[in-house]
């Protein structure tokens, strides 16, 4: 029998499987989402696997007898593995190949800390090198806490969005202002005011569908849309305001329990302190205490709990509308100022009759500021978004329904209020028929529009108790929802861990999840404003930060719509991003027309949060728009940058510097930096050829990074590999950068062990420099004194030569890892390096990495005194003279003054070449100490100078594989001599300099060897102070023209 045939019974078997999985699912939706909750193990990945597209094979018997029994390696990194014993390994590695790939799942999207699906790595077959790695994002153990979903009831799209709007809708204004809005602003503009409103909660809550249906949302309301719209700074902010404008919400809907009972308790003549604010006060904070705890009960006491209360607030606007209908039924009605519908009444109340009132004149936005808390419910649903069944579809759904209900209810209301009651009216009964019921001119009258906040309870059919009854519900409802929300928002910028303070109160009890610390802070917050036990102060104050949440929600979908992220996808489709942006200005535009200096508090408040959270930089990477906005800004950047002309005046030196890993050569990356910093690129590169897997790779790239940003390094850092050094250093220095962003120096560091390195390493060195002008790029080299090493401890030369040289980064010292700490780092490799049994090569923990810099050579880590040295012998276009200029207005080099040395042609007048050569630094605006003109380079130099070239050059001449030779002696004689010459006069002149800048001879092809090359430049730096040789491409990078 063939040995694929079990294969393919095992197959077969896998399809009914499925089938039968396919089949269960369209019976039972749920049943997959059910699943995903189950653990991994043998007991239950069957299903599991076969839902994410995996297989696994039971015990099969062959038809042969041969029976075939599965294994299972819990231990597995992706589920179980099938593995039948008894059959060749072919077979077993095609099966396992049949089992590994996974199809297209939703679960194997989800956050998740399990593996949903093989890496490419196991796909690929290099996994062991690679390592594992999350699937998902890269979600690792630093990623933010999710805010935990409640495991209690889940609500649908009416009882958990659009009874909550309609409830924090239909709040205490309803009852208790909206005829007295009326008859400040009168009917036409009251319902001005209703309109502008409905404008700015229908663009809003357009805006807000937006953004709940782009993706999941989960627990945290606004916070949690707009963190993960905008960024965490801005969510933070608006989720701490809006939680505080909610905490208001809740006593001012309190408030106007308290004064409605009040009033109910004056009619019959009672009163439980004095009738007034300390009544108010009392009943309020016993209130508060009650509602949360009906909150602290769970969501589904305060979802039952609506469902009476929606019922109470319908039936009290039915009872107000059918009584203003049906007319005044006594005369005490009339003389309270109830006319009916009256045509006399509708033309007295059309316009506006703004009076003193609340201890201020007042205006279209101040009654404007306190109706607008009438319409802040559009976010009720978001709130409690993480305890909806399907937040995405509910809250758009719900949010826009409840608006239209609410919307067209004000309008109704205060039209009504409008055509059946006048402004004043006396409510003496006697002055019926005089009609001086209505005079109140010159004395104050207590009923009417203007003077009472009881006209629906007046003109109510069932004489005020449906009224009374409704304004309760309608108040302690709006309050409940508001006390609901805010534990819940507080507890999710907790979880985020954004705020510290904020952390301890997010702790959740119950299988639910509840947030009593939460509830606990909220009771004593809304305690305090109860006190003010005044509607009409506080109004202002809770629409300004309405208003401010309202405004950023619309700039984040438009900020989104704008940048157009790849993720922004969102299923509601009746949006527009310039709607959302004349929202966001409307909003902006109302708040300081309501009270410029509540606004200007309000801003203060938002930038001091949002300044917070940029200074704490929490690591919280949600992919927000803002993210996005980075990366599209800088490629419109580049792009544009593409079309600029290159002008000298705006030449800035952008360096490629082959540093290895930074922290091996943190003098050479730093000294980098000195010239880059805040004004053009650097790029540091390590080129490997150790053979690094991908994550291996990846692990050495964010350790680069790191390091950068730990020693505040503005640059980037890759590492490239390659067969051999120089390969890859030809490719970094062709591909590196991105349009005019590109490199135009090579910086790399003297290669201390030429004369003893393998010849090959040496010749890689040379033609990377030769590569870098045949590119047409310039060149610098930077050597630091040899008593000090690229980490500033002294060499120990008691160390093996080989372990000390890293030909990534020239001289860099090597462990048997790839890795050399400095000398004072406080990592113990023997603890952390662990040499893996497939390839050898090390793992490190890089967290366990502590680099210090007080081992850090003193060229870089403290002020410089004394002089730096230009020897510019050649015209390069002037990248010599710039580089030490840029490196002398840096701070740890400002006290250095500039000399420059230089050369001549003409020996017999050297005062004119100096007096030429000051003129023309003098146009380049570059100041300097001292000026010295040099014309002795022809002579020949001393015996000892020639000795100690020679000696150099031992062990490449007259040997038995002789590199350099005489006929390349003698045709570079000349120039030899020169720099044996130079090399005097350097040391005759600079010894004593903080450093010295020196022209770069130029390696011509084809004509100088290697080790010549070499023995040039040690001939140059050796027993130097820090010496940078430089040649600039002979392009001008210095101008005197403006």
């Amino acid at each position: 029998m063939n040995v694929l045939d079990p294969l393919i019974f095992a197959k077969f078997c896998l399809r009914r499987q499925v089938k039968k999985r396919r089949r269960d699912e369209e019976e039972d939706p749920e049943m997959s989402e059910g699943e995903e909750a189950r653990p991994e193990g043998p007991s239950g990945g069957a299903l599991r696997d076969v839902e994410l597209g995996r297989t696994q094979v039971a015990a099969v018997e062959s038809s042969v007898g041969g029976s075939y029994t599965q294994t299972t390696n819990v231990g597995s990194a992706y589920g179980s593995k099938a593995q039948l014993v008894g059959e060749p390994t072919g077979f077993r590695k095609v099966l396992h190949q049949l089992n590994l790939e996974a199809l297209p799942r939703l679960a194997n999207y989800r956050r998740s800390f399990s593996k949903r699906r093989p890496s490419i790595g196991e796909l690929y077959g290099d996994a062991a090198k690679n390592g594992n790695g999350v699937a998902n994002g890269g979600t690792g153990e630093n990623q933010l806490a999710l805010v935990p979903a409640h495991a209690g009831m889940k609500l649908g799209w009416i009882e958990g969005v659009l009874i909550p709007c309609l409830l924090n809708t239909w709040g205490v204004m309803l009852f208790l202002r909206l005829s007295w809005v009326t008859g400040q602003a009168g009917i036409w503009q009251s319902q001005l005011i209703i309109a502008i409103s409905a404008v700015v909660c229908v663009i809003t809550s357009l805006s807000l569908a937006a953004i709940t249906t782009n993706g999941e949302v989960k627990g945290g309301g606004i916070y949690f849309i707009v963190s993960r719209s905008l960024g965490a700074e801005f969510g933070a902010s608006v989720g701490v305001i809006f939680a505080f404008a909610n905490t208001v919400a809740a006593s001012m809907n309190t408030i106007g329990f308290c004064e409605s009972l009040n009033d109910l308790l004056r009619l019959h003549d009672t009163k439980i302190i004095d009738g007034g604010v300390n009544d108010i006060r009392l009943v309020g904070v016993i209130a508060i205490f009650v509602m949360v705890l009906i909150c602290a009960a769970g969501i589904e006491w305060e979802s039952k709990a609506q469902n009476v209360l929606i019922v109470l607030i319908i039936v009290a606007m039915g009872d107000f509308l059918i009584g203003a209908s049906w007319g005044p039924m006594s005369d005490l009605q009339i003389a309270r100022g109830f006319t009916g519908f009256k045509a006399q009444t509708l033309i007295d109340n059309f316009w506006p009759d703004y009076r003193f009132s609340e201890g201020q004149e007042q205006n279209f936005f101040s009654i404007f500021a306190i109706f607008f808390p009438c319409v802040t419910g559009l976010q009720a649903g978001a709130n409690i978004s993480g305890d909806l069944k399907d937040p995405g579809t509910a809250i758009p759904k719900g949010t826009l329904l409840s608006l239209l209900i609410s919307m067209a209810s004000y309008s109704l209301l205060a039209l009504y209020s409008g055509l059946v009651a006048v402004r004043d009216a006396s409510g003496d009964v006697t002055e019926l028929a005089s009609r001086e019921y209505l005079n109140c001119k010159t004395r104050h009258c207590e009923y009417g529009l203007m003077n009472s906040y009881s006209v629906m309870q007046l003109c109510s059919l069932s004489g005020g108790i449906l009224i009374y009854i409704g304004c309760f519900a309608a108040t302690l409802s709006t309050a409940l929802t508001n006390l609901l929300s805010v534990p819940r928002l507080i507890q999710a910028l907790g979880n985020d861990r954004i705020y510290p303070g904020v952390i301890f109160f997010s702790k959740a009890y119950g299988k639910t999840g509840e947030p009593l610390r939460g509830y606990v802070i909220v009771f004593f917050a809304s305690s305090a404003f109860l006190l003010i036990a005044n509607l009409n102060t506080i109004a202002p104050l809770i629409s300004n930060f309405y208003l401010a949440s309202y405004a950023l929600i619309n700039f984040c979908t438009f900020h989104a719509a704008f940048v157009q992220p790849l993720g922004w996808r969102p299923k509601f489709r009746y949006y527009n991003k310039w709607i959302s942006f004349i929202g966001f200005v409307i909003c902006l535009a109302i708040m300081l027309l309501i009270n410029i200096i509540t606004t200007i508090l309000t801003v203060v408040l938002f930038f001091t949060l949002y300044v917070t959270v940029i200074y704490r930089n929490p690591d919280a990477n949600w992919g927000s728009s803002t993210q996005a906005n980075v990366y599209k800004t800088a490629l419109t950047s580049t792009l544009k940058l593409n079309y600029v002309s290159d002008h000298v005046k705006n030449y800035r030196p952008q360096i490629l510097c082959l540093s290895g890993m930074p922290h091996h050569r943190p003098a050479l990356v730093k000294f980098a930096d000195c010239i880059t910093k805040k004004c053009s690129l650097l790029l540091a590169v390590d080129l490997s050829d150790d053979g690094l897997g991908h994550k291996q790779r990846l692990a050495r790239i964010d350790q680069g990074n790191a390091w950068l940003r730990s020693n505040k390094i503005r640059g980037f850092f890759n590492v490239v590999q390659s067969d051999t050094f120089e390969s890859a250093a030809k490719s970094v220095i062709q591909a590196a950068g991105i349009g005019k962003l590109r490199p135009d120096i090579l910086m790399v560091g003297f290669k201390e062990d030429w004369r003893d390195c393998p010849y090959d390493e040496l010749l890689g060195y040379f033609h990377t420099i030769q590569f870098a002008f045949e590119n047409r790029m310039s060149v610098t080299v930077l050597r630091l004194p040899p008593t000090l090493n690229s980490n500033g401890g002294h060499v120990n030369k008691g160390m093996d030569e080989t372990e000390l040289i890293d030909k990534n980064s020239f001289a860099i010292a090597r462990s048997v890892s790839g890795i050399i700490l400095p000398s004072d780092s406080n990592y113990d490799l023997t603890k952390e390096v662990a040499l893996t049994s497939s390839n050898t090569e090390a793992t490190i923990n890089l967290r366990n990495l502590n680099y210090s810099n007080s081992g850090m050579s003193p060229v870089l880590e403290h002020r410089q005194k004394g002089t730096i040295d230009i020897w510019w012998l050649y015209d390069d276009g002037g990248l010599t003279v710039l580089l030490p200029y840029i490196v002398s207005t840096r701070k740890r080099w400002s006290d250095c003054d500039l000399r420059v040395f230089a050369l001549t042609n003409h020996h017999q007048d050297i005062a004119a070449e100096e007096r030429n050569l000051a003129n023309l630094l003098s146009k380049f605006r570059i100041g300097y100490s001292s000026l010295k003109i040099l014309s002795e380079l022809d002579g020949r130099p001393r015996k000892e100078t020639v000795t100690l070239f020679e000696s150099l050059l031992s062990s490449f001449r007259h040997t038995e594989n002789t590199i350099i030779r005489d006929e390349e002696m003698n045709l570079l004689s000349e120039k030899t001599n020169r720099l044996m010459k130079l090399h005097e006069f350097l040391h005759a002149n600079s010894k004593d300099a903080a450093l010295v800048v020196v022209s770069l001879p130029i390696p011509r092809k084809d004509v100088v060897s290697a080790p010549l090359y070499m023995a040039w430049l040690e001939l140059l730096t050796s027993n130097m102070p820090p010496c940078l040789l430089t040649r600039g491409n002979h392009t001008d990078v210095l101008t005197f023209y403006s």
